[in-house]
């Protein structure tokens, strides 16, 4: 007998045991009948039986059912079985739904980069597989479903668009929280992640331009926690390159044998790589809080802080023929730089300029210009050496939920910085809190010099909060991490520093005039003195906030 004919024979018999399965009551027990089906077309990865017809069959594994949509009792393929002695469920389908009714949901967004001074810089995302319920309609009750989100409350279906900068790179690592079993049935006749417990996923970037490693390849796959994986599973964390044209992508579950079933199941989502589209019409910067820059420095965006200030020239002559409105953004997250996004509907946006085409009585020349070079003010190299090295520390919760001391101490403990009216002094603020905090010096004018990164951040911010002590904790030890430029719009004298976490600050302060070099021409000795402090006004009032006294 050839292999057709038996095929044909067995599906003839398969279907005398569905038929007669189906004429009885829905109380007896089919997994025996169900057993012999299976054994008769012999479903398995060698089996005569091509994997489809085996699916076919399979509608009838229950013993009922009925093949109309509008039945109650109508039993799609491949459902999974009802509890014993129990009912399955009504199925809904679209036929009785009415159409129209829900809004377009909204769909979370999460920025694939940072921003750090005004620049988009490379970040790592935290990005997991969750196991709950949606509600697809109104009329309909939530149903399971598998979906991505940073924590299992705000995972969604689709999961949240990752929103990516061209040309920066974004590391996710990809978690798996998903249960011990599928919520769907897959096919077992086609070749399937061989996992012992655990639902197999892998995530591949479609349309992603990146190395192998990071492609999401079938047998990369991995259980929760990492338990068991694929053959080709090498790391938990991918880089994404971001080197391709801006575009619309997606990433979806591309584990073997289960990607079908893992998409239906929700595990999808947008991916989307953006490009700088304000950079056509930049800013000019040419002077920060009280001065001006030494020359005029181009920018696509600043990155603005409470208290702080830039004169700014925007050209709006080079906007394209056709554009007549330009608006100005806010992308700053808050709190800066780790908090909540802004809402591109709301926070988002700042200003609109509309602009108006060119009238006769526009004709007369524009003179206009950006000046060549700004009021040339004293450089740090030019001032007298420092006479002293302060280490300021900023904390947040030292003593209760809510309070940010400096150095530990409130306003109204005894004044700590005494300088001298004057001179010069270089201060090394190390920031322990998790935001940027813009420091505010009364009298004097200042300038960051370099930004260093803290290693070993935490052992250096657990000691600091026992001891309050930099050389007892070994700042020295720590404060040698990578060291950041400050931004070249930020290179003069400042009224406010920004202030970046985990980085010790180094800045040059200046109890003098820095216009010419001179003492200040009146007696700045005198009581009650000054104070310095962050500029975040929450921040300053919950007691971020000390005395400052010159002293003769």
């Amino acid at each position: 007998m050839g292999p057709r004919i038996q095929q044909l024979a067995a599906v003839l018999l398969a279907a005398v045991v569905v038929v007669a399965a189906a004429s009885d009551k829905p109380s007896k027990n089919y997994q025996s009948q169900w057993d012999t089906v299976m054994s008769i077309l012999n479903c398995k990865s060698d089996s005569l039986i091509p994997s489809y017809i085996c699916s076919v069959i399979s509608k009838s594994r229950w013993g009922w059912g009925s093949d109309d949509p509008n039945d109650d009792e109508y039993t799609p393929d491949l459902l999974p079985a009802p509890a014993a002695g129990r009912r399955r469920p009504p199925v809904m389908t679209s036929l009785n739904l009415t159409k129209y009714v829900d809004p377009l949901p909204r769909i979370a967004k999460i920025r694939g980069y940072g921003i750090r001074h005004g620049r988009p810089v490379p970040i790592k995302l935290t990005i997991g597989m969750y196991n709950k319920t949606w509600q697809f309609h109104r009329d309909m009750p939530p149903t399971p479903v598998f979906v991505y989100g940073q924590s299992l409350q705000t995972a969604t279906f689709p999961g949240p668009t990752i929103v990516a900068r061209q040309g920066v790179p974004l590391a996710v690592e990809w978690q798996n929280h998903l249960p011990d079993a599928h919520i769907l049935p897959w096919d077992p006749n086609v070749p399937t992640a061989n996992a012992t417990k655990g639902v197999p996923t892998v995530v591949h970037l479609h349309g992603g331009a990146h190395p192998p490693e990071f492609d999401g390849h079938a047998f990369a796959w991995f259980t929760r926690d990492f338990a068991e994986n694929g053959s080709t599973w090498t790391r938990k964390t991918y880089t994404y390159p971001n080197v391709q044209a801006p575009g619309n992508l997606w990433y979806h579950d591309h584990a073997l044998g289960l990607t079908r079933v893992s998409l239906l199941a929700g595990l999808l989502a947008a991916y989307v790589i953006e490009t700088l589209s304000n950079g056509t019409l930049p800013f000019t910067v040419i002077g920060s809080d009280s001065s001006y820059l030494s020359k005029p420095v181009t920018v696509s965006n600043l990155v603005l802080s409470p208290a702080e200030i830039f004169d700014v020239i925007v050209d709006f002559s080079r906007l394209p023929t056709a554009a007549t409105e330009i608006e100005m953004l806010n992308s700053a997250p808050y709190p800066f730089p780790n908090g909540t996004q802004t809402d591109p509907n709301l926070d988002g946006k700042v200003m609109k300029f509309v602009v108006s085409p060119k009238r006769h009585l526009d004709d007369m020349p524009d003179n206009s210009k950006v000046p060549v070079h700004g009021v040339p003010y004293a450089s740090v190299a030019a001032l007298p050496p420092t006479t002293t090295t302060r280490y300021i520390v900023l904390y947040e919760n030292q003593t209760a939920p809510g309070n940010l001391y400096i150095n530990g101490l409130r306003l109204e403990d005894p004044v700590t910085e005494t300088p001298k009216s004057g001179t010069t002094e270089l201060w090394q603020v190390i920031n322990l809190t998790g935001d940027n905090h813009p420091l505010h010096l009364h009298i004097a004018t200042f300038q960051a010099v370099k930004m260093t990164k803290i290693e070993g951040f935490e052992d250096f911010r657990t000691c600091m909060r026992i001891y309050n002590n930099t050389a007892t904790c070994n700042l020295d030890q720590h404060a040698v991490g990578p060291v950041v430029p400050v931004p070249e719009e930020e290179k003069t004298w400042k009224n406010a520093v920004k202030l970046p976490p985990e980085f010790m600050t180094t800045v040059v302060v200046a109890f003098r005039l820095v216009e010419n070099n001179q003492p200040y021409p009146f007696d700045a000795t005198t009581e009650p003195g000054y104070v310095y402090h962050c500029h975040i006004l929450d921040h300053e009032d919950n007691a971020m906030i000390r005395p400052l006294k010159l002293l003769p």
